[in-house]
């Protein structure tokens, strides 16, 4: 079997609080991006096997998130050995969820393969142990997650329909540890439900990303592409998550814009 482990992008990220157990909590629109995704194979077979092809994946195969699903499935369902393929397309380090993806995508693969009857819900607490945004990826739909990213509740945006979204990441890898170094929690004045609920032209200055706050400064390449978005007529932009990613949406078909050679650029068109 085989299904296709999409990205997300985040409209608004807000750092509301440090937790005590050393996380933080969060509030964040997770948007899926479904034109843009990796490739997931998984197939019974008498020995456990993992290939990875595509983008290099950096570590060791045991610690990649695919095989941890695996593992953590097979405690509970004491499904068969699988071989696994994945074949990376979403770039890492990049704010845009795909190691989650890929995570969450395998769950619902293994569970569909081995007709364990999961429900949504406990397929989602699995995918929660993994990572704080692989929740989010079991219903893969448009939603406001808070405390660490993983209580969702659906939302609906009709004012993207039709937008057209273009994402571009410089030859950059941020991890998630270095973007919440020097983080500073605040509580917004205006929630990010009630900015989405605006027309999108009233998006800039209100619906923000705190990690460009410390991430800008040290790489200044992706306060140029948000500005380059700006300067092209994007109707609102913005880092991705803990980035590399910058994203431009364009309520018209965006224009040509030359990006350096070694950018990582991709496109969609938003259908609700």
């Amino acid at each position: 079997m085989i299904v296709f482990p999409s990205c997300k992008i985040n409209l608004g990220l807000n750092i509301v609080s440090k937790r005590e157990d050393g996380f933080h909590n969060i509030e964040t629109c997770f948007f899926p991006i479904t034109t843009l995704s990796d490739v997931l194979e998984i197939v019974p077979h008498e020995h456990f096997s993992f290939i990875q092809t595509g983008i290099p994946i950096q570590g060791k195969d045991e610690d990649n998130l695919v095989v941890r699903a695996f593992q953590q499935f097979q405690e509970v369902s004491n499904c068969t050995n699988v071989r696994i393929g994945l074949h990376k397309c979403i770039p890492m380090g990049a704010g845009l969820g795909g190691g989650s993806a890929d995570a969450a995508f395998t769950i619902m693969l293994l569970n569909d393969l081995f007709k364990t009857n999961l429900s949504t819900s406990q397929m989602e607490n699995m995918a929660a142990q993994l990572g704080s945004d692989c929740a989010f990826f079991i219903q893969n739909k448009p939603s406001i997650g808070q405390g660490l990213g993983n209580e969702l509740s659906q939302i609906t945006i009709p004012q993207l329909q039709n937008c057209y979204i273009v994402l571009v990441k410089p030859n950059l890898f941020i991890s998630t540890a270095e973007a919440y170094k020097n983080c500073l929690p605040q509580k917004p004045q205006k929630t990010i439900k009630e900015i989405l609920s605006m027309p999108i032209n009233q998006w800039k200055g209100l619906l923000t990303n705190d990690f460009e706050k410390t991430l800008f400064p040290i790489y200044p390449q992706l306060k140029e592409i948000k500005n380059c978005f700006y300067q092209h007529g994007a109707i609102y932009a913005s880092l991705s998550g803990s980035g590399a990613t910058v994203f431009g949406i364009f309520q018209q078909f965006p224009p040509k814009i030359n990006w350096e050679k070694d950018y990582f650029v991709a496109f969609s068109q938003v259908s609700l």
